[in-house]
């Protein structure tokens, strides 16, 4: 089953947002990991992940219209 779910990179992630990031297409069963994977992020650049705005895992299974925001490490002086 197809479902779509949009993508939202912060921050120094911006630039591997995919062009179709509004409208992301994904099989059911996809976790949050698995879509840092696809877009070849690596996993020690996002320090937080939110899932409809609420905090998640890579682990987070994603539904139909899901939309889900990836954060970087802040740094700070």
């Amino acid at each position: 089953m197809k479902f779509t779910i949009e993508i939202r990179l912060y921050a120094t992630l911006q630039s591997y947002s995919p062009a179709n990031a509004a409208c992301y297409p994904i099989e059911a069963g996809t976790s949050v990991g698995k879509i840092v994977e696809a877009l070849k992020i690596p996993k020690d650049q996002v320090k937080l992940l939110f899932s409809n705005g609420v905090k998640c895992e890579l682990g987070t299974l994603l539904k139909d219209g899901d939309r889900i925001g990836l954060f970087p490490p802040v740094g700070g002086g």
